[in-house]
């Protein structure tokens, strides 16, 4: 399921991601004149030329137009391809050793939302939800940030509270990231099995109606004088948490009785 135009997409690490991904058409690439061609870009000549992708060489100040850290290339692309909630559990179910999943409520900031996409693609989650509406989309600066990752990972909008209830249906135990009271503390809880996680906003936090969608909540404690984290911190926290049980502990276990 695609919803954008089309992107411009910037940076060499993230074309060359989404060149090795696939999932997307790329349609030409522009490179500035003068560049030095070795390291990612020489790389990222190369997946061009299996691609049969034109590249042109112009002068930088086109480049230099769009407004970006172009890093002396950009990439005229086709709209990011989300799919949709039954693929991702389609995913998860392939997965013996029950899958993670990464729910994202309402965030933002491109930056915080990349940052989260690298950190899911990085623990091998077996796919992220955002909303349908009113928050931050898949744009060419967070596939900026996310240097790409976000072209590896299976993204579905969804309206969270339903998708959190066919979850459910599927078996998946969720946790919300959430300082408020009833949240236990992020290394106590069990992230093994079909697991989803939850983030919230970066000023409110989870919606009501999210959170009461949770089987539990955990919360990362502090011990300086500011009173959280980042979201993508924290986020990313807690992921790469997930990612240590379910590597060292019996992923056939059930969660413990919350």
């Amino acid at each position: 399921m695609t919803t954008a135009p089309g992107d411009t997409l910037y940076g060499r690490n993230p074309i060359v991601e989404t060149l090795k991904a696939g999932r997307r058409s790329v349609n030409a690439i522009r490179i500035a004149q003068g560049a030095q061609i070795e390291g990612t870009l020489a790389q990222l000549i190369d997946l061009a030329g299996e691609q049969d992708i034109p590249v042109t060489y112009v002068q930088r100040q086109e480049l230099d137009r769009s407004g970006v850290n172009h890093q002396g290339v950009l990439a005229d692309a086709g709209p990011y391809p989300y799919e949709d909630l039954i693929a991702v559990i389609k995913r998860c179910e392939k997965s013996p050793a029950g899958a993670l999943v990464l729910i994202l409520d309402m965030l933002q900031d491109p930056q915080n939302l990349g940052t989260l996409l690298r950190s899911a693609e990085a623990v091998g989650v077996a796919g992220v939800l955002i909303p349908a509406h009113r928050s931050a989309s898949v744009t060419p600066a967070v596939v900026r940030a996310s240097a790409g990752a976000s072209e590896h990972l299976l993204i579905a909008r969804h309206n969270l509270a339903q998708a959190m209830r066919v979850l459910k249906d599927a078996q998946f135990w969720i946790a919300g990231l959430d300082q408020g009271s009833g949240a236990k503390i992020y290394t106590q809880a069990s992230f093994t099995g079909r697991m989803a996680l939850v983030v919230g906003n970066e000023g409110a936090g989870l919606r009501r109606l999210v959170r009461e969608s949770c089987d539990f909540l955990v919360h990362i404690p502090m011990g300086g004088h500011i009173s959280s984290l980042n979201a993508a911190v924290a986020g990313s926290i807690v992921l790469f948490t997930a990612r240590e049980q379910r590597n060292s502990r019996s992923i056939d276990a059930a969660p413990e009785s919350w």
